[in-house]
């Protein structure tokens, strides 16, 4: 089965569309970036007209927001009880503080000093997202960001809806949160797995790597290497540990998960980056196959997880 694939840039980061027809990549691609650009619109914390933005001035009343939305608050708040809060979308006000506050390109050109403060995030809790009546209730000075859910959630939603509309097998990555859809290749989807952020092609000239073939769901990689910078002599990156606000301090470098959707492997990847030593044990009991890669390149495996003749680690 011969696929086509285009690599492009959206949401701040990396987007990878593969599909099994070549002859509907383009039109793909189309409803793709379509798709892309409502998400931006409704889910961005750096754009001064996004519906997500428009809640900080809320004032903690009730206000609608689009279906897509509070899907997206959804996704966000399940993800924050699945991980008993390790992953909670009220980090917005943390991660501005942390100097996270614009696209993470010119976060690295900013050399403005940032002061650490130790508080805990309002926590998600304090969200109300009613469905019926499709209104959110933010609670005045509760800053949100999804961040940790948005990428994964909207790979998962572009994979199936572009798989329903071409009737093709589809692979949707974005930021290496990656979704399948339709009917996969004879072999699976290959997806690589590696330690060293960077683009699909050969193998990373650092760092260790594995190979695994996905026939659906989702596979997601959290790691504090790649979105990384330094401000006021403190080295600091984007995953923030909700009980201190501040960027988690984690034994793990990587965390991949696979699972039945994208969105899930994301939350629970990025919860094991905050749950420290605990997260082989705590991946295990919810039965999720997982890479975990410790800050000195040793490999930790949980059930599940595909062995490789592939894996290896490059010079």
């Amino acid at each position: 089965m011969r696929t086509a694939a285009a690599d492009w840039r959206a949401l701040g980061t990396t987007v990878r569309l593969v599909v099994t027809d070549p002859a509907l990549l383009d039109s793909c691609n189309l409803l793709l970036a379509r798709h892309l650009a409502e998400v931006d619109a409704a889910c961005s914390r750096f754009r001064d007209d996004s519906e997500l933005t428009a809640l900080d001035t809320a004032a903690g009343r009730p206000t609608r927001v689009s279906p897509l939305l509070a899907e997206a608050l959804a996704v966000a708040l399940r993800a924050a009880e699945a991980t008993d809060g390790a992953v909670d979308p009220t980090v917005g006000s943390a991660l501005d503080a942390i100097g996270y506050d614009r696209d993470f390109t010119l976060v690295r050109e900013d050399d403005r000093p940032v002061a650490l403060r130790l508080r805990r995030v309002p926590g998600w809790r304090r969200v109300r997202l009613d469905r019926a009546t499709g209104t959110v209730t933010v609670p005045e000075g509760v800053h949100l960001d999804l961040g940790a859910t948005a990428k994964a959630w909207a790979a998962d939603r572009a994979a199936a809806t572009l798989a329903r509309a071409a009737g093709c097998g589809v692979l949707v990555s974005l930021g290496g949160d990656t979704a399948v859809a339709g009917e996969a290749p004879a072999d699976g989807w290959q997806i690589r797995v590696q330690d060293v952020t960077g683009p699909a092609g050969p193998p990373p000239a650092r760092g260790s790597y594995d190979t695994v073939a996905l026939r659906h769901g989702g596979l997601a990689t959290s790691g504090t290497t790649a979105r990384r910078w330094r401000r006021g002599g403190h080295d600091l990156h984007h995953i923030v540990d909700p009980r201190t606000g501040l960027p988690v301090r984690t034994p793990w470098r990587t965390v991949s998960v696979s699972a039945a959707i994208c969105a899930d492997a994301n939350a629970a990847s990025t919860a094991a980056l905050v749950k420290g030593e605990g997260a082989p044990r705590w991946l295990t009991r919810r039965g999720l196959p997982a890479r975990l890669v410790r800050q000195d390149g040793l490999i930790l495996t949980t059930p599940g997880w595909p062995t490789s003749a592939r894996a290896e680690v490059a010079a």
